[in-house]
């Protein structure tokens, strides 16, 4: 059984910061624990609106509070995003998200991340070879 709190996460390696200045995120999860995903509370800073597409990474994203929207560039179709709003990028569909407040979200990702990623040119995360192991 793995056991973690969210607090001793953020004190120790499993907290990062986007260098962008958009985005921390708190990796409770990640490849090493073996589980086949990785899962991770992010907060989306106020004002925040920037690109990203998966394109080697599934991703599921709760909002657990504030308020945004993301937008799929493939249609352009937006969608609002508040406490208890979810979606999921099953098609590594390049997205733009806003936040209007600050949100914190749930999110897991498939393949799991390593725990040191941040956003390529493309709004990505690179795979490495310890990802694909």
């Amino acid at each position: 059984m793995i056991v973690r709190t969210l607090q001793e996460a953020e004190q120790n390696n499993r907290f990062i910061k986007d260098p962008k200045g958009n985005w921390d995120s708190t990796r409770l999860l990640l490849k090493d624990d073996n589980m086949g995903f990785s899962f991770h509370i992010t907060t989306i800073y106020k004002g925040a609106d920037f690109q990203m597409h998966y394109q080697n990474h599934l991703e599921s994203v709760f909002c657990m509070s504030g308020e945004g929207e993301v937008e799929t560039l493939a249609d352009g179709k937006v969608y609002p995003i508040s406490p208890g709003t979810i979606y999921i990028l099953d098609k590594n569909d390049k997205h733009i998200l806003r936040a209007f407040s600050e949100m914190k979200m749930a999110c897991v990702f498939n393949p799991p991340l390593n725990g040191k990623e941040v956003h390529n040119a493309e709004g990505a995360y690179e795979l490495t070879a310890e990802t694909i192991d």
